[in-house]
């Protein structure tokens, strides 16, 4: 008897699962249908190109690093934003009293006046008239952002 009980609770079991797996669907969607649709390569470029339009109008999104010459007695201005590495050339800080330009190499605020260290990364953090001078002749910055030279 326990051999025929073991025998009809394997044909239930497997009754059930067939049922279940019979009721049961998948929900697969036909490729091209309106809930997964097929793309085209140029509605895929047009996209793509759209979103690079979008994410270079953004300030701050500069393609890259610009080289700028400056003579004795210059002063460069950032904007919020711009990043400044002195290549060559003796410069100092230029700023309205209101903390002076953020230096990250060296994790500090390097205030007016203040010689900047050469290949130390600077960030303008306003657009309030924060900079940095030429102190002598052959000064060589490379700047990521907006600026303005004055003289």
């Amino acid at each position: 008897m326990n051999k025929l009980l073991r025998f009809f609770m394997v044909i239930v079991a497997v009754v059930v699962f067939s049922i279940f797996a019979l009721s049961v669907q998948a929900d697969v969607t036909e490729p091209g249908s309106e809930s997964d649709p097929l793309v085209t390569k140029s509605y895929v470029d047009k996209v793509l190109s759209n979103l690079k339009q979008y994410v270079d109008s953004k300030p701050g999104s500069s393609s890259g690093w610009e080289i700028v010459y400056m003579e004795q007695g210059q002063g460069l201005i950032g904007d919020k934003g711009t990043e400044i590495i002195l290549r060559s050339g003796i410069a100092t800080v230029v700023d309205e009293g209101n903390g002076g330009l953020a230096d990250i190499t060296e994790g500090k605020d390097i205030i007016n006046g203040e010689n900047v260290m050469q290949n130390h990364l600077l960030i303008v953090p306003r657009d309030d008239g924060r900079g940095v001078k030429a102190e002598n002749n052959n000064v060589i910055l490379l700047i990521k952002g907006s600026y303005t030279i004055i003289k």
